[in-house]
């Protein structure tokens, strides 16, 4: 008899609706808890966002405390936004681990900061316990972080998570301590799990899928643009390595190079404007228009200092980018050096200016790039990731 699974988290995303998927074609899905979420066949399908491709049965729901938040956004300092965010998921996880027994799974697989009550009592029923640990430890994202606040002093109030509670770590380290098994997306996340964890237990790396191929506008082989493009999304912040950036076009002050920003101020944008005023920036937006704005560059630049695995990265290959990232990103597996991109020590500028003036002076064509980064982004499916996941969790029940 198949393993049957129960998956746990708040909000939900690319990852969480391709395990769920899955786990259905193979029939081994017996709930998805979240809290704000519908099925495919619910009446709410057409907001089009939290939406899951399984039908709405298999969904249950805790949505007061989300739609709480989210009617309720808290204004203030970081710490005050991530304390709000903080108290729904400690909710959510007792609202799972109290209707645990009622489904009776075998294998519950949940997330960072939302498993602690959930493993608590599934330990005590027997079931197993499979975590997801999305983004790099937060011993190494603590030490990371304060090392940049000491090294870009006036870059400090960017810096998430550096200054998380230590009620809040004690819980993560509970997880760790009470999962059977822990899945990453990149080696850096799972490298950076203190190695007497790792000794006790069964760790597996599972990389995410890419999205569909992106169709660009036809390239002429023989257009030669004359400026290069270069675009950075995410959050601007130097957790994402942005300092950086601005230092290495400076360096490249004078060449045939365009930087546009695409992402969430955690300042003011005169705080930017100050340290670097020549970039293009587009607000948030859909991801269709973020791939939309992607295929009006020629390469995505990502020199990130601490993360699980950035998304953005297999965006950008599916729409035929280059991308010149850190291994700390959680991409190194995405690069071949020189076709698909390159690979960068996290704190180089004078890298970042290297690698930059190599793709101005590259010999392969556009059209040759866009076909050799979208065939690598097509080596990454959902699907496998999802399948690596429930045959781990699967083993480890028999």
């Amino acid at each position: 008899m198949k393993p049957k699974f129960l998956v746990s988290h708040p909000t939900g995303n690319n990852f969480v609706q391709a395990l769920v998927e899955e786990l259905l074609k193979q029939a081994n899905l017996e709930k998805l808890f979240t809290t704000i979420g519908f099925g495919n066949d619910s009446v709410f399908q057409a907001l089009g966002r939290r939406v899951y491709n399984i039908p709405n049965k298999y969904i249950e729901r805790k949505v007061w405390g989300e739609l709480f938040r989210l009617a309720n956004p808290t204004k203030g300092d970081y710490k005050t936004r991530i304390s709000a965010n903080d108290k729904m998921y400690e909710k959510f996880d007792k609202h799972v681990s109290f209707n645990l027994n009622k489904h009776k799974p075998d294998i519950v697989h949940s997330y960072e900061d939302c498993s602690f009550q959930t493993f608590i009592k599934a330990r005590d029923h027997g079931i197993v316990c499979s975590y997801e640990l999305p983004i790099a430890h937060w011993m190494t994202t603590r030490r990371l972080l304060s090392e940049e606040a000491e090294r870009y002093p006036d870059w400090a109030e960017t810096m998430e998570n550096k200054n998380e509670s230590e009620e809040k770590l004690i819980r993560k380290e509970k997880e760790l301590e009470l999962s059977n098994c822990i899945t990453c997306p990149s080696n850096f996340v799972l490298e950076s799990i203190p190695q007497e964890i790792r000794q006790k237990k069964i760790c597996l790396v599972s990389p995410f899928g890419s999205p569909e191929i992106f169709k660009r506008p036809v390239v002429n082989s023989k257009d030669k643009k004359k400026v290069l493009k270069i675009l950075f999304v995410g959050s601007m912040t130097q957790r994402k390595g942005l300092a950086d950036i601005f230092s290495a076009m400076k360096l490249l002050s004078g060449l045939p190079i365009e930087l546009s920003i695409l992402g969430k101020p955690a300042m003011q944008m005169e705080f930017y404007r100050k340290r670097f005023d020549s970039f293009n920036y587009f607000q948030p937006c859909s991801n269709f228009n973020v791939r939309k704005i992607m295929s009006w560059h020629d390469a995505l630049l990502m020199p990130s200092i601490v993360e699980g695995r950035a998304l953005v990265q297999q965006e950008a290959l599916s729409c035929g980018m280059p991308i010149i990232t850190t291994s700390n990103a959680g991409g190194e597996d995405l690069i071949d050096e020189g076709k698909t991109g390159f690979l960068i020590p996290i704190r180089s500028p004078d890298k970042i200016a290297e690698k930059i003036s190599l793709l101005l002076d590259s010999k392969i064509n556009r059209r040759d790039r866009i076909k050799i980064c979208q065939k690598k982004a097509a080596e990454y499916s959902w699907k496998e990731y999802a399948r690596r996941i429930i045959s781990l969790s699967s083993s480890i029940k028999e």
